[in-house]
């Protein structure tokens, strides 16, 4: 960590307005602006957020689940899913594990019960070594697992929102969005670093063709 990504860092307006907030991480206002303008999250749904510590897309989850609730609770089930551990939040259960373990998969198929997602959300990123051709490897096969998970645990109709970097192997992974999904759009929220290469990638109203 350098001192100047530091001094950065901490006069962000985002990592500011984070902690005004009390959201775990700037990451929050990615999904916020996703979901004002795709209307993705609403009380009722089922909700996987894969990779989720520290947790903020899951608090943002859990309090559009709890507009208009009773009692303090929510409408709908937001289950977060992670290799490192996660503080507690309200009204999430979160699942310790890698999420491609069978093992992960039995607690995560209890969790729905006869149900399937509504929607997965994914903000993980690999590991990076500074490599671009081993870099690039490491993205693209995150970004498969990531498909393969959507495609066993959304029901058909379902969305996914995943995260991935422009560069080589985009255009593919794009294309198998367009396999797997009736409607595919790409979005760079503004809480997104102009630096970062990132994107993320919007598939919604899954093809039963492509649902386990």
């Amino acid at each position: 960590m350098t001192r100047a990504w530091l001094r950065g860092h901490i006069s962000d307006p985002y990592v500011k307005c984070a902690q005004r907030e009390g959201y775990r991480s700037r990451a929050v206002y990615k999904l916020r602006e996703i979901d004002r303008q795709q209307k993705l999250i609403r009380p009722g749904l089922c909700v996987v957020d894969l990779g989720a510590a520290p947790g903020s897309w899951s608090q943002y989850v859990r309090d559009k689940l709890a507009q208009g609730a009773a009692g303090g609770g929510i409408n709908g089930t937001v289950i977060a899913l992670d290799r490192l551990s996660m503080e507690e939040i309200a009204g999430v259960l979160f699942i310790q594990g890698d999420f491609c373990e069978e093992a992960v998969w039995a607690q995560l198929d209890k969790a729905l019960g006869t149900r399937k997602a509504d929607l997965v959300l994914s903000d993980m990123a690999p590991n990076l070594s500074g490599i671009a051709d081993a870099d690039a490897a490491r993205i693209e096969h995150l970004g498969e697992l990531t498909l393969e998970f959507a495609q066993r645990a959304l029901h058909a109709q379902g969305a996914l929102l995943a995260k991935y970097f422009h560069g080589s192997g985009y255009s593919q992974m794009f294309e198998r969005f367009k396999r797997c999904f009736k409607s595919v759009v790409t979005r760079k929220p503004k809480a997104s670093r102009s630096c970062s290469s990132e994107v993320f990638i919007l598939g919604k109203y899954a093809k039963e063709s492509c649902i386990e």
